[in-house]
């Protein structure tokens, strides 16, 4: 196949054509015009919109991983262009094209986020938009991929893959951070609610399957991990020989941030011990984000590796990047 990548500079890009660079032709987007080894390159930016067409000729599946990941209110409008205007362009391009398929990468949090600790999102629950219209990233990647699953002129898969991990994030990457504030500051305090992860390499696999399998139309939740974010670093803690955390922060953390507007707006949040996290980063972590793969392993044959895995192969990497010894606890 011939298949047009964009976002390919990403942490999922990257491992989206090595996957797909074994097999298959890739023309690799951005907006720098870099490309990992294995890729024509071509300089676009998908807000703009100038050149996709050209860039889909003769193209069989278009697969749109371009985004940006920012909590910031300030970079909200930024957010939206790349994930709505973006979307739209890329669809707009590849049914100009006449490419057969568009595998859309949005995330699990369009649906599974919830204040309910016994929730697990399936693919036909409501999008949570009383959650979400407060959440300028989460907000623009429901916008898109409603914009994606409604569109007419090209068929449309949308995988919604939950936190990545593995190994290959850039030093500082958003999507390794809770692991690299562990490794480097320890987290005393865990925050109240619940995290999903998938590894990042499993869901290169998803996309692979899902340039032919999948029905249009329709989003695959991509899962391998459901726990507090007590648990999440205990397993960290055990893997390490670091310290787990003491304890969870209290529910009513959540409630809390509410009440108190301004609370660490400016500043973060700290308790005077371990990292200080912004106020953003706390009130999505009160939430729980808990998601099911069902779906995905029955029509995508999808099959998430260990969590644990995933884990260590996430830990070994960011100490490898930074020439520290790793060594492995069970």
């Amino acid at each position: 196949m011939r298949i047009a990548i964009t976002g390919s500079t990403g942490f999922l890009g990257r491992h989206i054509v090595e996957r797909l660079g074994v097999e298959h032709e890739l023309i690799c987007i951005s907006r720098s015009g870099d490309a990992p080894t294995g890729c024509t390159a071509k300089k676009i930016d998908v807000v703009k919109g100038r050149g996709l067409k050209a860039a889909f000729a003769k193209v069989d599946v278009v697969v749109h991983a371009a985004g940006l990941v920012s909590h910031d209110i300030e970079r909200a409008k930024e957010t939206l262009d790349v994930h709505v205007t973006g979307t739209k362009n890329v669809l707009e391009a590849a049914a100009a094209a006449k490419v057969g398929r568009v595998v859309y990468l949005s995330t699990s949090g369009t649906i599974a986020v919830s204040t309910d600790p016994e929730a697990m999102a399936v693919e036909t629950d409501s999008a949570p938009e009383a959650l979400i219209s407060s959440w300028p990233y989460y907000r623009s990647k429901l916008y898109a991929e409603q914009v994606a699953l409604a569109f007419e002129g090209v068929d449309v898969v949308s995988l919604n893959p939950s936190l990545l991990l593995g190994p290959g994030d850039e030093p500082g990457g958003v999507s390794t951070s809770a692991v690299s504030i562990f490794l480097d500051e320890g987290v005393p305090f865990a925050p109240p609610g619940g995290i999903s992860f998938v590894d990042v390499r499993d869901v290169a696999a998803a996309v692979q399957s899902a340039l032919t399998k999948g029905q249009p139309g329709e989003r695959y939740l991509l899962s391998s991990g459901n726990m507090p974010f007590v648990d999440f670093y205990a397993r960290l803690a055990r893997l390490t020989g670091r310290e787990a955390p003491i304890m969870a922060m209290p529910k009513i953390t959540r409630k809390a941030l509410g009440w108190f507007p301004k609370w660490g707006r400016d500043k973060g949040i700290g308790a005077g011990v371990g990292p200080v996290i912004s106020r953003a980063d706390l009130e999505l972590a009160s939430h729980y984000w808990y998601a099911s793969s069902a779906k995905a392993e029955a029509e995508l044959s999808f099959v998430p590796r260990d969590p644990l895995v995933t884990l260590e192969d996430t830990i070994g990497d960011i100490l490898d990047r930074q020439g520290r010894a790793f060594a492995r606890f069970r």
